[in-house]
């Protein structure tokens, strides 16, 4: 009964410590020295949000690099929606995916390697 006080005294302590102090303290420090990062690195045109510059954005002109293509479910790189595609490697339908890419990538770019990165092809 002798170490129950200081062990509820301790877990008090630390709960304070590592729920309320630590989490203010780093939000604080993460808005004063890295404020747009912190914000989600936001594109704003005339007041309205229009993007984030951390998340892939797809890019059809020649002049820009491929990004890696989005698995989003209702659109392609909506940020709304971003996750993995969950089709296991052994799945026909990722192999065809992956194909197709391989195929629309080499077609768009004809003086490039035969060697494809994987990250052009397959969705994170």
């Amino acid at each position: 009964m002798a170490l129950l006080r200081p062990a509820f005294m301790l877990l008090i302590f630390l709960t304070l410590i590592t729920g309320g102090l630590y989490p203010l303290l780093t939000t604080a420090l993460g808005q004063a020295l890295f404020h747009d990062q912190a914000n989600g690195s936001l594109i704003r045109i005339e007041d309205a949000v229009r993007g984030s510059r951390l998340i892939g954005q797809d890019f059809t002109a020649p002049g820009y690099f491929h990004g890696r293509p989005s698995a989003t479910s209702d659109s392609p790189y909506n940020p709304m929606a971003s996750g993995g595609s969950n089709l296991a490697g052994s799945n026909p339908a990722l192999s065809d995916a992956v194909r197709t890419r391989v195929a629309d990538l080499r077609a768009a770019n004809p003086q490039a390697s035969r060697e494809v990165p994987v990250e052009l092809v397959t969705a994170s």
